[in-house]
């Protein structure tokens, strides 16, 4: 017995160093940690339990039967971070460059449909070089069955990618189907096609960084909803994002004992908003004011900045907030901006987190560039979002709310279950400037004095019509309230919507506007 003993606590030993001593050298030259020392900088210390530490892979062809790794280059298995169950893989670029085949395929997918089974977030620690080419057509049979788990699992389980290295060709699909991708600046890499090949086919010349880095994609490609600083840092904010998420669609999110008062008052608020109607001011002063101890967690910071999205809490509750963003593009609703909000939105209504949306929007950017790039069918994504939505919708609409964009922005009308508006909230067909140009035309015309009629005009549909007085009395806002009160108006929706049930009709699936 003591021979087998032996056996067992020499494989483990030769299991835990991956591809081996020098290669796990040169991850450490390159900035990166390893596997292992990632997943135990995630995890709860102490709670990481492995799976699958010697299986190898069954390849015989190009010598490969005479190269077998334990573990076969990645490391699977599950723990705890903040005392809930998480299941985790991570690529080991030290063992086959972290090139994904048949067994490797396994070990992921095994993982997976455990956490689909038990109801716990599976988070994907990527660093690999892509296909393991000597195993062919297998190993893309591979990605396609993690594919088909990231599809099964999506609205079911969270799913978090961590980019911490290359990440290239078909590899790249798994994390584009998950919620959020976290990516670490000057390491991390995403592309279909790399630099080479770019340069061979269309003759442009481009550098991995600005073709895949973690900037490219956090501020223009908008696949990436961070770029962390350091590979810690990203690690970190996974556990920040999970403590906002329930571990599943059958729970609610996590609920935190505030220090904060609920009722407190937001004092600055009352004073915050320009009176010049186009004078910008910054939304996150607001959202920050209004969250439990100003914490805000923004996710897509860097993209479609005239939109704003991310976790708060108040009272204790975890929302997520979508708010327009009038320091950025006047707050207009954009191609960008649409995009990123509807998804956003169809995550928290996913996993039963209530969504409070700040307003302050005059309209769709207009132009031809977004016409042709189809703003139509984008900003019908977040009306859609929206209307699909059933968790707790809480809307406050801080300035302006025009035209469509006003309806898209969580109104009444789509189910939004309270409605809030600040006394100078101007919400109509358009701006009253616009509006008496095109009603008052002939009469200002006409006038002796055609500004002083313009004026008169103006702030004579601003007060009848442009104000929220008028929607109120629709009933299409339910009450006008100070700004100071809004932290505690939105605590008191939240606890009256704690219990809220509402249902769509039965079907196979809606045909979202892709």
């Amino acid at each position: 017995m003591h021979d087998k003993l032996q056996v067992l606590k020499e494989k483990e030993s030769q299991a835990l160093f991956g591809g081996g001593e020098e290669r796990m050298k040169k991850q450490h030259e390159a900035g990166k940690l390893t596997a292992r020392e990632r997943i135990e900088k995630l995890l709860d210390p102490g709670s990481f339990v492995e799976t699958d530490r010697f299986v190898t892979h069954r390849c015989s062809d190009f010598g490969m039967e005479k190269q077998k790794i334990l573990g076969d280059g990645v490391v699977t298995g599950y723990g705890k971070i903040n005392g809930r169950l998480i299941f985790v893989f991570a690529q080991d670029f030290t063992s086959f460059g972290g090139s994904l085949g048949e067994a490797y395929a396994k070990k992921i997918c095994k993982i997976m449909d455990h956490a689909m089974k038990v109801g716990a977030p599976v988070i994907g620690l990527n660093d690999s070089g892509g296909a393991r080419i000597q195993e062919g057509v297998i190993s893309l049979a591979g990605y396609a069955d993690i594919f088909q788990r990231n599809v099964m699992s999506s609205g079911v389980v969270p799913q978090i990618s961590v980019i911490m290295g290359p990440c290239a060709g078909g590899a790249v699909y798994s994390p584009a189907m998950t919620d959020f991708i976290v990516m670490v600046q000057n390491t991390a890499h995403m592309f279909i096609t790399g630099p080479d090949v770019i340069k061979a086919v269309t003759h442009e010349e481009v550098s991995k960084e600005k073709l895949g880095g973690a900037i490219s994609h956090s501020t223009i490609s908008g696949v990436a909803h961070f770029a962390s600083e350091s590979e810690e840092a990203s690690l970190e904010l996974v556990r920040e994002l999970l403590g906002f998420i329930p571990s599943n669609n059958r729970e609610l999110p996590p609920f935190v004992l505030p220090n904060d008062p609920s009722d407190r008052s937001c004092t600055r608020l009352d004073s915050l908003i320009p009176d010049n109607a186009n004078k910008p001011y910054n939304m996150k002063e607001i959202i920050t004011d209004v969250v439990d101890d100003g914490h805000f967690t923004e996710v897509h910071a860097n993209y479609a900045k005239n939109m704003v999205i991310g976790f708060g809490r108040i009272g204790g509750y975890s929302i997520g907030v979508v708010a327009n963003q009038p320091a950025h593009l006047a707050g207009c609703l954009d191609i960008n901006a649409s995009i990123k909000a509807a998804r956003f939105v169809r995550f928290c209504d996913a996993f039963n987190i209530p969504i409070v949306t700040f307003v302050d929007v005059p309209g769709f950017l207009p132009g031809t560039a977004q016409e042709y790039g189809g703003i139509i069918m984008h900003g019908a994504k977040l009306l859609y979002a929206y209307c699909e939505a059933t968790v707790p919708k809480i809307t406050v609409i801080t300035r302006k709310a025009y035209g469509g964009a006003y309806d898209v922005m969580s109104s009444k009308h789509i189910r939004g279950d309270v409605s809030y508006a600040y006394p100078g909230a101007e919400i109509a067909v358009m701006g009253p400037d616009g509006a008496v140009n095109i009603i008052f035309k002939k009469q200002i015309d006409g006038s002796k004095d055609p500004k002083g009629e313009k004026d008169r005009l103006v702030a004579e549909y601003r007060e009848k019509f442009a104000s929220p007085y008028k929607a109120a009395e629709l009933g299409y806002v339910d009450e006008v309230i100070l700004p100071s009160d809004t932290r505690k108006k939105v605590f008191s929706a939240l606890e009256m919507l704690q219990n809220k049930v509402d249902s769509n009709p039965k079907k196979k699936h809606g045909n979202i506007p892709l």
